[in-house]
């Protein structure tokens, strides 16, 4: 682009879980075509992208993440507290550690640029918009499904997924003074989600799960992956016991479960999912450009397709490229 920027540019990158990987794409597109971004919203999945890029303006290094990340490994180290079950399944804490290894333990002060992530009152149901302080502990407050995850207390507030109350946050970063808005909305309508409890099982793409790189960051990752597995491989396997124990009871009783049944976990991603569908559509109608990749065949935790949502997010970002480029001349 040239030198003249008329436009200050805001991104609004929505939630979605694996599907938002996508924005890892949709970014890509954007730095290639030199397209830069004055600031950034995020909710849920687009807070943790939003924030990686925030950190340095690139986003090389997380889509080396995504793609040579062993997200099987990664998947076991949800660390259920079957004791504090009724606050929410997993406590979080390995989610933080990997979090901090993912974005780097850095506050918003010291972003290249500007970010705000948006989280949700566990009790009031308000959006709550969180610009300083602690970059790790917003984006973990942003991502934690209700139900699924401990509310996250972050100044006398417990938080919860940004994606309830904004799950396209076009407001946001408008608010945050851009004059010219593209948002990135993965979520799609209902009808066109992959079923998330399908019988058919799907082929895994390629993991590595030792990574054959010089990148520090996906190194420390993939080491920190290793060694948290290590220190709960006790805790873990007594907790696969637990549920192998609970699987056979019900399915084998006198009142069989049937086993296609949605657990509670897809339940309540589908229940999000169908009300931040609706609420989206509002949302990006204040965007100037509106980008909606279709993955919607990605399930939410299949962050093991991650080259898929990111080359979606990239074409679908390619082909409103001249379009951006024609409003914001």
């Amino acid at each position: 682009m040239s030198g003249e920027k008329k436009q200050k540019i805001g991104l609004a990158l929505g939630s979605g879980a694996a599907r938002g990987l996508a924005h890892i794409g949709v970014l890509k597109a954007l730095i290639e075509e030199g397209i830069s971004v004055d600031m950034i919203a995020g909710s849920s999945m687009g807070a943790l992208v939003g924030a990686c890029y925030a950190r340095k303006g690139e986003i090389a290094g997380l889509e080396e993440l995504v793609l040579k990340t062993d997200w099987k490994q990664l998947v076991r180290l949800a660390d259920p507290n079957l004791a504090l079950m009724f606050k929410g399944f997993i406590h979080g804490q390995k989610v933080k550690e990997l979090l901090r290894a993912i974005i780097g333990d850095i506050e918003f002060k010291d972003l290249k640029i500007p970010l705000a992530v948006v989280a949700t009152d566990a009790k009031t149901g308000e959006e709550v918009i969180i610009k300083e302080g602690s970059v790790v502990e917003a984006v973990r407050a942003s991502i934690c499904i209700p139900a699924i995850f401990m509310p996250v207390k972050l100044k006398n507030r417990f938080l919860i997924d940004g994606g309830i109350v904004s799950p396209v946050p076009v407001k946001v970063v408008k608010d945050m003074g851009a004059t010219f808005v593209i948002a990135c909305n993965v979520i799609q309508e209902p009808q066109k989600r992959k079923v998330l409890n399908s019988p058919k099982k799907q082929k895994l793409s390629v993991l590595i799960s030792k990574p054959q790189t010089k990148n520090i960051a996906l190194l420390t990752l993939n080491n920190k992956i290793d060694k948290l597995i290590q220190e709960n491989k006790n805790r873990i396997q007594k907790f696969q016991r637990f549920i192998d124990g609970l699987k056979e009871r019900l399915y084998k009783g006198t009142q069989r479960i049937d086993p296609d049944t949605p657990s509670i976990f897809d339940a309540i991603i589908q229940a999000l999912y169908a009300m931040e569908y609706e609420i989206a559509k509002l949302k990006v109608k204040g965007a100037n450009i509106v980008i909606s990749p279709e993955v919607g065949h990605i399930a939410a935790l299949e962050f093991y397709q991650g080259k898929e949502a990111i080359g979606t997010g990239y074409r679908a970002a390619m082909k409103v490229v001249p379009d951006i480029r024609k409003l914001i001349s």
